[in-house]
């Protein structure tokens, strides 16, 4: 038995789960994911694989489309591969992932909190360029 005292009207009385537990959790998850995805080769039909809606809906690329043929070809080293099935997720997204999750996992671990706050310009920044992107790779 604690010596806490009881919670007020419409609060619990949960303890907040350690910072480092959502971080942890997504590469657990990343995890069983490329676990999955290892054996099943999305360039191939017949997998259980989700499709793009947008896709699916136009018959258009979306800026993310090929990233889980990407994913697979990462996976088995075969770079030029990943970059030709989406060559922008690849050269900014990829980094850019590897980047925040990094510090997400890091301040995690230190028993702090983060949060990815992007202000209006980078906010436009990156929907800019993934608008340029869907564009072009439509076009070619």
């Amino acid at each position: 038995m604690t010596d806490r005292p009881p919670a007020r009207p419409g609060q619990t009385s949960r303890r907040a789960a350690h910072p480092a537990l959502p971080p942890l959790a997504l590469l657990a998850a990343g995890g069983a994911g490329a676990t999955y995805l290892w054996d099943r080769d999305p360039h191939e039909s017949g997998h259980f694989l989700p499709r793009c809606p947008f896709n699916w809906a136009t018959g258009l690329l979306c800026p993310a489309c090929g990233a889980t043929r990407m994913a697979y070809d990462l996976l088995h080293g075969d770079l030029g591969a990943a970059f030709h099935d989406n060559a922008a997720l690849l050269g900014l997204g990829v980094p850019a992932a590897a980047y925040f999750f990094g510090r997400f996992l890091w301040a995690g671990l230190r028993g702090r909190r983060y949060r990815v706050a992007l202000g209006p310009r980078a906010t436009a920044a990156v929907l800019g360029t993934a608008l340029v992107w869907a564009v072009v790779r439509n076009l070619l």
